[in-house]
């Protein structure tokens, strides 16, 4: 505490005496009672009323947030259904099976907004569809081809998502949100029907297309207990990767296939580096700048060399 106070009573001396030149230095046409306002203002001379003056002044610290990283577990549940072209008639499929491990990392854009970052991770899910039969009628939609008999499909999928990350923090909190892309693989499938042969039932066929990729956005909020982070958000995802070849059907009438989520995930991140304040880089670099300072005040006011700290 010595060493500070002996800083900011030899900064605020040096201000002080380029000051005054300044103010010395005024035109004629000032008026005279705003003259003898700033002239009749005094730093206190003495160490240590100068040291209880800045003691006294309260200085409002900006908090600053650093461009930290995070690693943290996911675990969410959606609802899954198929988008179909031609429509076919069908529900929502509720799947409790969604986890994911994911990357963070926070950085200022330009150098100074601090509100920007991207996120990386893989996540096991599983997705699906599940024919309706028609109220009135009774009769289900019917695939055709192979899938002939086919009312309800389960996939085991392992992706790859690569978001954009943004956040606004306040007090312990966060208002995050998230866009990007993501690649998978449909590595298993079962499928439940009426008349269904083994090879459709329990596995993939020719027709079928396993790749998958598209698009995935969302928004959330988060808690923050440093060093951990509690994330809640709200997905949606959708896939371009048909998952059967269009003309599996017909040569002349295609039928197209793109799966769609909405996943709500709660996730338990742990902070890798320091959030808020200097990081131990930033702490120092201003210990250097400070002991420069410091020297070069004592090197130029001889008059200060009483206020001197000892070393410890």
């Amino acid at each position: 505490m010595t060493m500070m106070r002996t800083f900011y009573i030899k900064a605020a001396a040096a201000a002080f005496s380029a000051l005054v030149p300044v103010l010395s230095s005024g035109q004629d046409n000032v008026q005279r009672d705003t003259v003898r306002t700033t002239t009749e203002f005094r730093l206190p001379s003495d160490s240590d009323s100068l040291a209880l003056y800045l003691d006294s002044v309260e200085v409002k610290k900006k908090i600053v947030i650093n461009d930290y990283s995070m690693l943290g577990i996911q675990y969410g549940m959606s609802l899954s259904q198929v988008m179909w072209n031609p429509s076919m008639r069908q529900k929502s499929m509720f799947m409790p099976y969604n986890f994911g491990i994911f990357y963070t990392r926070y950085g200022k854009m330009f150098g100074y907004m601090p509100y920007f970052g991207f996120q990386a991770g893989i996540v096991y899910a599983k997705e699906g569809y599940s024919f309706e039969a028609d109220e009135e009628t009774g009769v289900w939609p019917d695939l055709g081809g192979p899938y002939t008999g086919v009312r309800q499909a389960v996939m085991d999928v392992l992706e790859v998502p690569v978001l954009a990350h943004m956040h606004v923090d306040f007090w312990k909190m966060k208002l995050i949100a998230n866009i990007g892309f993501f690649v998978g693989y449909r590595f298993n499938i079962q499928r439940t029907g009426e008349g269904l042969s083994p090879e459709v039932a329990n596995g993939f066929i020719d027709t079928d297309k396993r790749l998958d990729y598209g698009i995935k956005g969302g928004a959330g909020f988060a808690f923050i207990f440093d060093p951990v982070e509690i994330h809640f958000t709200a997905m949606y995802k959708y896939s371009m990767g048909t998952l059967h070849q269009p003309d599996y059907y017909s040569n002349y009438y295609y039928r197209y296939s793109y799966p769609s989520n909405i996943i709500f995930s709660v996730g338990l991140h742990f902070q890798l580096t320091k959030r808020m304040g200097s990081t131990r880089h930033q702490l120092r670099r201003e210990a250097k700048e400070q002991a420069g300072l410091i020297r070069s005040l004592d090197e130029n006011m001889p008059g200060m060399e009483g206020t001197k700290t000892e070393q410890q």
